[in-house]
């Protein structure tokens, strides 16, 4: 299957030459102007790589990274900029961008780049489905509740009663790390690296994971035996309560 790009960039001329230039490989390509933009054409579409324009009015490259990270972490991100500094790549890294392009890139450049992104996303997504189907080995994979609530982290999935409510790979991690935690202390930036896979900062951790967490609230609202369980520790983190 063809994989989804999104282009980001404000210049029209460069934005249609990137286009063009993907689509000639073989990709699905779509493009849009500016990073709100961007942001909204992820929430609503399924994307495997962007290549990004780091500087847009608006919302810049990296702001649109962070979102973008915390609504979906397995998209890979290729970030471009005319105005190279070792500033905004160390910010690019730690933002988890799986590439650094000084423009003009040339086509060569950006299409290994997107292929090693494309790559890498693979592996992750593999490596990770293998290690969901391994939870069978140790009996946890599928937990069932006192009530008859029934988790299934292999398959990201909830069901209590004639509900089924579905997870994000986020989203089923989390939760795993919380059931199989229950009462214990997670800081931001514990639960940042172990849903996530990357170390951030104590000031950036809250602002990555609050999100996330607000999501599952929402999906567990439903769930008698798992509402109300996320509590928020003041100044640290959240504990998933017995």
């Amino acid at each position: 299957m063809k994989a989804n790009l999104l282009v980001v960039d404000d210049e029209p001329v460069e934005r249609q030459t990137l286009t063009d230039i993907l689509r000639l490989e073989g990709y699905h390509v779509f493009s849009v102007a500016n990073g709100e933009a961007a942001v909204d054409f992820v929430r609503q579409n399924p994307i495997d790589v962007i290549v990004l324009d780091l500087r847009m009015p608006g919302m810049s490259g990296l702001d649109v990274v962070k979102v973008v990270n915390q609504m979906d972490p397995d998209i890979e991100i290729v970030l471009l900029t005319a105005h190279g500094s070792m500033e905004t790549a160390i910010d690019a890294l730690r933002s988890r961008v799986h590439d650094y392009l000084l423009k003009p890139a040339s086509p060569t450049q950006i299409l290994e780049s997107v292929a090693r992104g494309l790559a890498r996303r693979r592996t992750r997504i593999s490596a990770q489905r293998q290690k969901d189907a391994e939870l069978t080995d140790d009996g946890r994979a599928i937990v069932a509740l006192d009530d008859g609530t029934v988790i299934d982290f292999g398959r990201r999935s909830l069901q209590s009663g004639d509900q089924v409510v579905l997870l994000t790979p986020a989203e089923g991690r989390l939760l795993k790390i919380f059931v199989e935690n229950t009462g214990k202390v997670f800081t931001h930036r514990e639960l940042v690296l172990l849903v996530q896979g990357y170390a951030t900062s104590q000031q950036e951790a809250p602002e990555i994971l609050r999100p996330l967490v607000s999501r599952l609230r929402q999906k567990l609202a439903g769930v008698p035996a798992l509402m109300d369980r996320i509590v928020s520790v003041r100044g640290t983190g959240y504990v998933f309560e017995e």
